[in-house]
């Protein structure tokens, strides 16, 4: 596999991975305000990363307690 690919193949594993990750939120009631895939690759770093930027405190205790629950069960 081609160095180009990949790093296709990453960038497509990262934008799969946000987006489960964004139907999971969705579906607990919370929203990121910014979700974002950014290409981290510098020389042989493997992956692309899912960045999720900022939240207020309100979405942060929301997310903590739909983890906590999840943990929970």
């Amino acid at each position: 596999m081609s160095k180009k690919t990949d790093h296709a193949d990453r960038l497509r594993e990262a934008m799969a991975a946000r987006d489960a990750l964004a139907a999971a939120l969705t579906a607990a009631g919370i929203q990121l305000p910014a979700r974002d895939v950014r290409r981290a690759w510098a020389g042989e770093a493997p992956y692309a990363l899912v960045h999720l930027g900022v939240c207020s405190a309100p979405v942060a205790h929301a997310l903590a307690e739909a983890l906590g629950r999840e943990a929970g069960r």
